[in-house]
């Protein structure tokens, strides 16, 4: 096995990775925990005024670890079982404009633009706990949310279109019936645009509301139609999240009757079942339980429902 091949299983762990693999991740992993950490205490003013050597310094180190991982990963792509990334060019600019790449890359970006530019320090401390995003590599959870944002986008476009008009619809109503007792807050449709927002999700700020009585009418009946939005696109992620779930559980079933096509399941089996089960975020007792009733079945198709007998293979 070539050194770069080796560099790419350990960066990219897939059934047969070497063991080192797992530290690498766990190492990445508490690093980006300790970064997230370290920034959100960099924003209270007298933390940062006492440790902010420590703070640059611990900063530096862990945008040089991560640039070589990054470049590791850049270098070693071409050695992916993806086609998209074997030319060595092309290859690996396909694989830098991945989306887990730019994460990678807005990881480290905002230490380099703070030793050439002069920009605010503030915006880049607030901009570096993107780094937070390099777990969705590593979590199953995060994952799956994309995934199931990725295949209901059509339907979260769709119910978002159908906020936007309703909360035009709102913002238009409230603006003729209260912008001459209140031109301030209501003295054109941009204006009653927030009014509509807070009310239509539900939030009511209290900063901002009708007095007169059609005012009132209209946003009790802007309300109720708010609860029935809100509901709408948690209903669609509720709904995407356990159908992800079911297939995910029917792939792995799919694995283990595969596993289990000659009677046993093998050491290296069991090694990929596991692997199989962490990629697809499903829990330990699940799997078992899985594993029991797949191995019950096979028995039951051998036996004789009769005399229990064997049956011979």
């Amino acid at each position: 096995m070539t050194l770069r091949r080796h560099i790419f299983q350990v960066l990219e762990p897939v059934p047969g990775s070497p063991r080192i693999a797992r530290l690498i991740t766990l190492v990445i992993v508490t690093l980006v925990l300790l970064n997230v950490i370290a920034n959100i205490l960099a924003s209270v003013q007298n933390f940062y005024n006492e440790y902010h050597r420590w703070l640059f310094i611990f900063e530096a180190a862990s945008t040089v670890f991560f640039t070589i991982e990054y470049g590791s990963r850049l270098w070693s792509c071409i050695e992916s079982d993806d086609r998209r990334f074997r030319a060595p060019a092309w290859g690996r600019l396909r694989f830098a404009m991945t989306p887990m790449m730019l994460i990678d890359l807005l990881a480290i970006l905002p230490f380099y633009l703070l030793m050439w530019t002069s920009m605010d320090l503030l915006f880049l401390r607030v901009f570096r706990l993107f780094r937070i995003f390099k777990l969705t590599r590593y979590s199953p959870a995060m994952g799956m949310l994309l995934t199931v944002l990725r295949n209901e986008a059509r339907a979260f476009g769709a119910a978002m279109f159908i906020l936007v008009v309703i909360m035009v619809f709102a913002a238009s109503g409230i603006y003729l019936v209260e912008h001459e007792t209140q031109p301030e807050a209501f003295g054109s449709i941009p204006a009653a645009m927030w009014w509509s927002v807070a009310t239509l999700t539900t939030v009511g700020y209290g900063d901002v509301v009708p007095i007169t009585l059609p005012g009132k009418l209209f946003g009790a009946s802007i309300t109720i139609v708010g609860v029935g939005m809100v509901a709408l696109p948690a209903g669609i992620l509720a709904s995407a999240f356990s159908d992800e779930m079911r297939k995910r559980r029917e792939q792995f079933r799919l694995h283990v009757d595969e596993a289990l096509e000659d009677g046993h399941v093998s050491n290296q089996e069991q090694l990929s079942l596991e692997n199989q089960r962490r990629s697809l975020g499903l829990e330990k007792g699940e799997v078992e339980h899985m594993l029991r009733t797949a191995e019950v079945a096979l028995t039951t198709q051998r036996t004789c429902p009769h005399c229990r007998r064997t049956l011979p293979d």
